[in-house]
């Protein structure tokens, strides 16, 4: 954990938005928040962190490579002469990088008034989000998603948690954020294999909820990878539509937010067994959405132009990291460990058709079984 001492930054310096920026209300328990979506959004964060009524005193938690992209137009928001730095990376979203984090606030005498604004992609805005959670039982949180992973799922919803080698997220809580400020113009230094990662999860999207969002993407793939400002946050803005939608009906995961898990059984999985460094997490999430699929398609639930529908679109986004060296035995214990088992069953989201989904909690383990094969994995 260490303190910049400089903002040396390479992003451009921004003067607002161009066009109003898109504004979705989530509701929680503690209070909607708005997520604000649009090119140029960073430039004004000050003006909307007064908006938001989060309070003066704010400190913000980035990683050093992201500090250094964007850091001189962020600056201006915090009333801290630097930002707190924390690693970056699956593996250091654990209780150490925790213990360190709340080290740093107790240094910077964080209170009750303090506003925690976490900078970076999801496993910044996890782990920044579960301190906020838990120093001095609850800080404000606001959360600045520079990836596209994070800007479309992990920055709403007020999930936050670390990782345990047994498990991804098993130590997490629920706390919703102040505000939430998408804008996608920091994408353009977000490299290749990253944005592909959320484009997965933009995916996701479209296979539970959003024909419609399924099709732009397929139409809309070299726009979307040079980075067009409309383009992209027209997509970011629809996933962003969507699981508002969904987390403001079932805050807490009792009921229809499960089907946000559709491909993340076997992901998280995935995740687990490679000690999470094999896989961006999207890259996980797209393997499980096709064992998802196979799933579905045994059951007899999935119609298979679907599933050659999302594996078409999977394999134009480019190839996936490797997987036939991994056993089935190794993926089935770290599904054991999965944090959504509920009375000791498995929730398996799978695709009856674009835009809907079905949950199946009587899998067995030869269906498991099959659907690793599919995707590859059939060494016991």
């Amino acid at each position: 954990m260490r303190t910049a001492m400089k903002t040396n930054s390479r992003s451009k310096p921004q003067s607002g938005p161009l066009v109003p920026p898109t504004r979705v209300e989530v509701a929680a328990s503690a209070g909607a928040y708005s997520v604000v979506i649009g090119p140029g959004t960073l430039a004004t964060l000050p003006q909307l962190l007064d908006q938001a009524g989060v309070g003066t005193r704010r400190i913000i938690v980035s990683s050093p490579i992201v500090w250094d992209l964007h850091g001189r137009a962020l600056s201006k928001a915090s009333s801290e002469r630097a930002p707190i730095l924390v690693q970056d990376g699956e593996r250091f979203k654990n209780a150490t990088t925790v213990g360190r984090l709340y080290e740093s606030l107790i240094q910077c005498a964080a209170d009750r008034a303090t506003v925690v604004i976490a900078v970076g992609g999801g496993v910044v805005g996890d782990l920044v989000g579960f301190a906020a959670a838990t120093y001095l039982r609850g800080l404000r949180l606001v959360q600045i998603p520079t990836t596209l992973m994070a800007q479309v799922d992990s920055s709403i919803g007020g999930k936050v948690g670390i990782n345990h080698l047994l498990g991804k997220n098993l130590i997490g809580a629920f706390h919703a954020p102040s505000l939430v400020v998408a804008d996608p113009v920091v994408l353009e230094t977000l490299p290749r294999r990253e944005f592909r990662a959320g484009l997965y999860e933009v995916m996701k999207y479209g296979v539970i909820a959003s024909p419609t969002l399924f099709t732009r993407l397929e139409t809309s793939l070299p726009a979307l990878f040079a980075r067009e400002h409309d383009t992209l946050g027209a997509v970011v803005g629809e996933s962003c539509r969507i699981k508002a939608e969904i987390v403001s009906a079932d805050e807490r995961e009792s009921g229809r937010r499960r089907v946000l898990n559709f491909g993340h059984t076997i992901g998280h999985a995935l995740e687990a067994a490679t000690r999470f460094r094999r896989f961006r997490h999207g890259e996980a999430v797209a393997y499980g959405m096709l064992a998802a699929l196979a799933l579905g398609v045994q059951r007899g639930v999935t119609p298979t132009e679907v599933e050659s529908r999302v594996a078409r679109l999977i394999a134009q986004l480019g190839p996936l990291p490797p997987v036939v060296d991994l056993s089935t035995r190794d993926i089935l214990n770290a599904l054991s460990h999965d944090k959504k088992i509920v009375a000791g069953k498995l929730h398996f989201i799978a695709a009856t058709g674009l835009g809907d989904t079905t949950t199946l909690t009587d899998v067995t383990e030869k269906q498991i079984r099959g659907a690793l094969k599919a995707i590859g994995i059939a060494r016991a």
